[in-house]
């Protein structure tokens, strides 16, 4: 299984990735979360040297000639809410994809915010078999979000690849992610951090993606009701 990390290279992604994590660009949500996108649109990109391509004769005003194009079938899927911007920039490469959407969330299931378990009740994805699967979450922390994910999504069906893809993990969340995969399977990060601190944040991180993007959310709401 390939495990490929980019901030161990120099590229533009690190100069998105700064303002990412830095605080006072982060009051700005639209700033945000085209940072966001743009490091999808980038990522997409080195996935593409992955796929497997074809030969096809395109014609001109002026000749012909051919061109290789990729020939896979990509599903692209995302866990919302947070993944909506990422997976909006691998979008914007891939336009011919099918797309799948998973609700999968992590909630604390102690009063310290020390524990934390997932929540997954909504999934909406074509037919994965056969196909390339590429899942874009920004956040890989604990890997039980995208563990959920790769699971729902791989109840249609066997993919020929999958691809997944983060902003920013924890060695612990690409641990976990690892076990749900298959060995052909590629795991893409701009930044593989650290580790994360004791209510399961990627340290040093640039906070939560989606509460970034989007605002703040009742997530203490769920916990508790759920609990009972």
């Amino acid at each position: 299984m390939e495990v490929f990390n980019f901030a161990e290279q120099n590229s533009i992604i690190n100069q998105y990735m700064s303002e990412l994590r830095d605080k006072s660009y982060q009051k700005n949500r639209l700033t945000f979360r085209h940072n966001v996108e743009r490091i999808g649109e980038l990522m997409a990109y080195e996935v593409s040297k992955k796929l497997e391509y074809k030969p096809k004769t395109v014609t001109t005003p002026l000749g012909s000639l051919e061109i290789p194009l990729p020939k896979d079938d990509i599903v692209l899927g995302t866990v919302l809410r947070a993944g909506l911007p990422f997976h909006q920039g691998f979008l914007n490469i891939f336009d011919r994809a099918d797309n799948a959407y998973v609700s999968a969330f992590r909630m604390y299931i102690n009063r310290e915010h020390t524990e934390v378990g997932i929540h997954a009740d909504y999934i909406a994805a074509p037919s994965v078999k056969g196909k390339t699967l590429i899942i874009a979450d920004p956040m890989l922390a604990t890997g039980g979000s995208m563990a959920a994910a790769i699971e729902a999504l791989l109840m249609s069906g066997k993919p020929k690849k999958i691809h997944v893809c983060c902003i920013i993990a924890a060695p612990e969340g690409i641990e976990v992610v690892k076990e749900a995969l298959p060995d052909n399977s590629t795991i893409w990060c701009a930044s593989i951090d650290q580790g994360m601190n004791e209510h399961k944040y990627i340290v040093p991180g640039f906070g939560d993606c989606g509460d970034l993007c989007f605002g703040e959310k009742l997530q203490s709401f769920r916990s508790i009701t759920d609990k009972r």
